[in-house]
């Protein structure tokens, strides 16, 4: 069984193509996070997964429910859908528990189950002697909880995040992934996006969105180990002088990233004792590791996330994915 399948879906804006022909499922109750820069199409995603916006090409079918669907099924399908935004929908004015029961009552609870599951949601989640604080007085990884708690109030099979650690300080970010891993171990299925290498790296599984296409999807460690090998990255007094090294004499070409230098090669360590030699007051810093995310985005992208993300012009639109 699916809990999400797509195929061939497309979204456009106007005249710019936000998904283009994206393809991908996810299995029930897996972590699945979408990778990319602003502009990638993950929040685009995000919005025809939360049914904000309407299928226009291809296919998506959400928990056996194909969309776009409307009266009864659509209905179905929103009461099985916990939907966090990056914005927060939280209303300020209102204590943390009247904000759980307004949500409640969308649903059609009422009384002692609504009672009930506000103590539950307010106790899993560390808020019980915060239920009547005013939402506008906590700190943002409160209200962070806050959402996810009131995301969960109806108990949903699928839990729908759009940058869900943004504002999040370190620890607040450990607490929200602890409380997701919960969430998926009770059999809801959690998608989320991000921009965040680390925080991708803690999923079941993810897809890496750029330019609207699916540029890989697979486990985190099944990706990075596609690459093989080791990365040398290096920082240069002559950065020009060393690349043509790498690729003249030692038919390595690399990347320039950063004012670094970056090589994949199985013996990177072989690589750096050549290049100590052959420049041995001219290379300043050096360092070989394990393939990371970072370089699986590289590989399958040809540019960094964050350099991808600075350079889009509509990296401050989420209109636009």
């Amino acid at each position: 069984m699916v809990a999400v399948s797509a195929a061939g879906l497309r979204y456009r804006y106007g005249g710019r193509l936000a998904l283009e022909g994206l393809d991908l499922e996810v299995a029930p109750g897996e972590v699945f996070a979408l990778l990319g820069p602003n502009g990638s199409g993950k929040t685009t995603f995000f919005r025809l997964l939360s049914t904000l916006l309407p299928v226009q090409e291809g296919r998506l079918q959400v928990l056996g429910i194909a969309l776009p669907a409307s009266g009864a099924a659509l209905g179905r399908l929103r009461c099985a859908l916990g939907v966090v935004f990056q914005s927060p929908s939280l209303d300020r004015q209102l204590t943390v528990v009247e904000n759980l029961r307004c949500q409640g009552r969308l649903y059609g609870l009422r009384g002692a189950e609504l009672r009930q599951r506000c103590r539950e949601r307010l106790e899993r989640f560390g808020l019980a002697g915060r239920a009547h604080d005013l939402v506008a007085t906590l700190s943002g990884g409160l209200r962070r909880r806050v959402e996810l708690a009131k995301a969960l109030l109806h108990g949903p099979r699928l839990l729908v995040l759009d940058e869900p650690s943004t504002g999040l300080d370190p620890r607040a970010r450990l607490v929200l992934w602890e409380d997701l891993r919960q969430q998926a171990a009770a059999g809801v299925t959690v998608v989320l996006t991000t921009h965040l290498l680390e925080e991708a790296d803690k999923a079941d599984r993810l897809a890496i969105l750029h330019l609207g296409k699916l540029a890989a999807v697979g486990r985190p460690e099944e990706l990075k180990a596609e690459l093989g090998g080791q990365i040398l990255t290096l920082r240069a007094e002559q950065p020009q002088a060393v690349a043509a090294y790498l690729e003249k004499e030692l038919g390595v070409p690399p990347a320039a990233f950063n004012g670094m230098l970056r090589v994949q090669h199985p013996q990177a360590h072989r690589l750096a004792a050549q290049l100590c030699e052959a420049f041995p007051q001219g290379i300043s810093w050096l360092a070989i590791g394990q393939p990371s995310l970072e370089d699986v985005f590289i590989a399958r992208t040809g540019c960094r996330l964050t350099a991808a993300d600075e350079a889009d012009p509509l990296a401050a639109s989420e209109d636009h994915g």
